[in-house]
Order: C-alpha cells, then sequence, then structure tokens
C-alpha cells in the first residue's frame, strides 16, 4: 500500500479519512496545518484546541502525525488577496484560495518531501480517472458537498488526491467516529472563515483597512443614511445595514443592491425580489479548469455563484484570456462580485472564476 499524507484539521471529518486509509492497509501521515499567526491567543481562533485534537484523534487511530506552519504562505497568498479584494469593494472567499494555495500546494510539497504518494483531506467531494484525465466529482452527500471550495485545483493536484469522506453521509462519518473512540465525534464543524473565526467580522476587518464612510442611496438616488464603508458591504446583504423596513418606504426589509467605489456610495432597495437584486448574466475572469481547458460552448451546463446554492442552468461562453460569461435560464439572486461563480456538467464540477459584473 501506499504512503499517504492527511490533512488532519481536529475535526471529525479528516480524523474519520485518516482511520478508512489506515483501516485500508496505508502507511497514514497525520499533518497538521498552522496557516494563521496574528493575535492567535485561542479567545476567537482555536487553533491550540484544534491542534490537540489531531494529534489525539493521531493516536487513537495509530499513525505518525506532525505540525507544519504555512502561516506565511498563507500571508502571501491568500490573505493578501483577501484584504486586496476587500479595497476594491468585492466580497472574496479565501477559502477556495485556501485550497488551491495551501492545502493541494504548499501541503502537497510538504506532503512529497514526507515520502508520501498521496494526500487525503475530509473534504466531501470525490475524483475519478476518466478518459486519462482526473475528474472532480460531488460528494454523495450533497448537502455538505465542499467541490464548489475545490473548483481551482488542476490536473497534477487532483492526481495525487484521495478524498476518503466521497461516498459517506455526516451521520456516518460521525458514527464511525464514535464507534472507533475519536474524542471529536461530536465536534462542532468550523464555519467561517479560518483566521476570522467567531470574531466579529468588521471588528477584524477595520484593523487592516480603513473605514471610509458615504452616503447610502435608494434606489432613486435619494441620500437615506451613511455607510461605514463599502467594504463592509455585500451585494444582497440583509443584516447589518441599519435601516428598518419598517420605518421608511414601503415597509419591506432593505438590501444591498449596488456599490459605487468611485463615488463610495453603496445602494439599497427594499424587498427582496426586487430586479435590482436579480441578474441574468454574469461575466467573470481568472478562470481555473480542472481539465485544464475550459468548457465547450453549451446550454447543458449548471453553476453556483455562491456555496449554499442549487445548481442554476446556464449556457457558457469563454474566451482565450481566462475570461467568461454565463447567462441563466432564469434570473440569479444576489450575484456578488468577487465570489467565485462554479459551472458543473452532471456530477463533474469542471471548474469557474471569480465574477467581476452581473446585470
Amino acid at each position: 500500500m501506499s504512503t499517504v499524507v492527511v490533512g488532519m484539521s481536529g475535526g471529525v471529518d479528516s480524523s474519520v479519512a485518516a482511520l478508512l486509509l489506515k483501516r485500508e492497509g496505508h502507511r497514514v501521515i497525520g499533518l497538521f496545518m498552522k496557516n494563521w499567526e496574528d493575535d492567535d491567543d485561542g479567545e476567537y481562533c482555536s487553533t491550540r484546541e484544534d491542534l490537540v485534537d489531531a494529534a489525539s484523534a493521531a493516536d487513537v487511530v495509530g499513525v505518525e502525525f506532525e505540525a507544519v506552519n504555512f502561516a506565511a504562505e498563507y500571508k502571501d497568498r491568500v490573505f493578501a488577496d483577501f484584504l486586496r479584494e476587500y479595497s476594491a469593494g468585492r466580497t472574496p472567499n479565501p477559502d477556495v484560495l485556501c485550497n488551491a494555495e495551501i492545502k493541494f500546494k504548499a501541503f502537497l510539497d510538504h506532503a512529497i518531501k514526507l515520502g508520501a504518494e498521496k494526500i487525503a483531506t475530509g473534504h466531501y467531494a470525490g475524483v475519478r480517472e476518466r478518459d486519462g484525465r482526473t475528474e472532480l466529482l460531488r460528494a454523495a452527500d450533497t448537502s455538505k458537498d465542499q467541490s464548489y471550495f475545490l473548483h481551482r485545483l488542476n490536473q497534477s493536484q487532483l492526481a495525487r488526491v484521495m478524498f476518503p469522506l466521497a461516498e459517506l453521509k455526516k451521520p456516518e462519518v460521525r458514527r464511525i467516529a464514535a464507534e472507533a473512540g475519536l474524542a471529536n465525534h461530536a465536534k462542532k464543524d468550523s464555519t467561517g472563515i479560518c483566521f476570522i473565526g467567531e470574531r466579529p467580522f468588521r471588528e477584524f476587518l477595520n484593523r487592516y483597512l480603513p473605514k471610509k464612510p458615504g452616503p447610502m442611496l435608494d434606489e432613486n438616488g435619494r441620500v437615506v443614511g451613511e455607510h461605514i464603508g463599502l467594504m463592509f458591504y455585500t451585494i444582497g446583504q440583509r443584516k447589518g445595514v441599519g435601516i428598518g423596513g419598517t420605518k421608511t418606504g414601503s415597509g419591506e426589509p432593505w438590501f444591498v443592491a449596488r456599490k459605487d467605489m468611485a463615488a463610495n456610495s453603496l445602494t439599497i432597495v427594499q424587498g427582496h425580489e426586487h430586479p435590482w437584486l436579480k441578474a441574468a448574466h454574469l461575466a467573470a475572469e481568472n478562470a481555473s479548469w480542472v481539465a485544464g481547458v475550459p468548457p465547450e460552448a453549451s446550454s447543458a451546463y449548471g453553476a453556483k455563484t455562491r456555496y449554499r446554492q442549487s445548481d442554476a442552468a446556464c449556457h457558457f461562453s469563454g474566451s482565450p484570456n481566462g475570461a467568461f460569461g454565463l447567462a441563466f435560464d432564469a434570473p440569479q439572486w444576489a450575484v456578488a462580485p468577487g465570489q467565485s461563480a462554479v459551472v458543473y456538467e452532471g456530477d463533474v464540477c469542471l471548474g469557474g472564476g471569480i465574477i467581476t459584473a452581473s446585470n
């Protein structure tokens, strides 16, 4: 059997991934990645607790274990991009870049130095060899599928990856963990951006980027309030807008609809179904395709413009410079620049890019 280095985060998913590979007879090495160091004091960031949980799980499973610090790589490759995007008024998804640059690049390089033929993680996704290429697939547990976050992985990365949880549902993963005596079998799933943890997002972001308040406008251009800085808002946002729907206008809730960086103005509209919140087309750039080449122009694709979303039927049109467009059969709600548009053909994730505009 081969040597497999498993990214162990301290959570139940990666612990069970290591357990299953060990049971298959592989030589398994657990690797804990520390990706963030700034103010890692335990109040909001659980790195130390997670390291203890990962080491404990490795001990129970009976595999080798080590920790590695990728904080410098993370700050250069992921966090710097995160700040640039927010400064430009977009809403980035750092987990997508973290997977491509850290978990399946820096981690993979380190694992190869340890003698690994393969790496594995506790992601809910699958891989399949077909016609000489490696395909990225949805997981059997569609409610937990994470292929959206993995869409920037390339052929050389996927050829070395194993996803042991591909065919498992989350309750089964927890059952396997409990029966194996893993103390983290009931541990709560981590949520949110890894370097922010549970801390207040606005407070965190304001430490790195200066506030720049400006006018908050309604759809007619009338000033209805003041925003605290465009970086703190995303298209479709309702919570935190700061204007009570029942006190103004139609009585319906207010949603962020547009951001004008040049004028430093934020436009909000009332009602979830307001037409300014819906887009029939989007443009994206910085594309990354799993197969190494873009899909063919077709109407047989589905796409997600955010993680928790069903596939939306669409037509794809590409260009050689890494830009592409999607035309949806039905308008999509709150398409936000900076987020990822990810294209699927059935259960196969083809790749995607960063949304730049929609209409």
